[in-house]
């Protein structure tokens, strides 16, 4: 490139490096404001924020979540066999029913 391209274009990229800053500093400032932890480069929070009320909010929603895995456990039980009722082959369940019916009454 040439000196007078350089020229040209330094004004242009001191700009943009300055905007850049500010943006990065507004960005920051905002974070603070609204409680928000901030960032290292890697995206893990600096400093982040758990009070004794958000470590009880975690504890309840497992052991809801708990609750209800074993709940869709026993629901997934009962459609197992009511799929097996529904597909069984009528013939099998006629016949029972007529046994049933043919034993004598005491």
């Amino acid at each position: 490139m040439s000196p007078e391209v350089l020229e040209a274009l330094a004004p242009a990229a001191a700009i943009f490096g300055v905007v850049g800053m500010i943006g990065w500093v507004i960005t920051t400032w905002l974070r603070v404001k609204h409680g928000y932890p901030l960032e290292s480069s890697w995206g893990k929070a600096i400093y982040p924020r758990t009070s004794s009320e958000e470590l009880e909010r975690i504890k309840l929603l497992s052991q809801e979540n708990a609750q209800l895995r074993a709940e869709i456990g026993s629901i997934k039980d009962r459609l197992g066999n009511v799929e097996r009722i529904v597909t069984d082959s009528g013939y099998g369940l006629t016949s029972q029913i007529e046994a049933l019916r043919q034993l004598p009454r005491n």
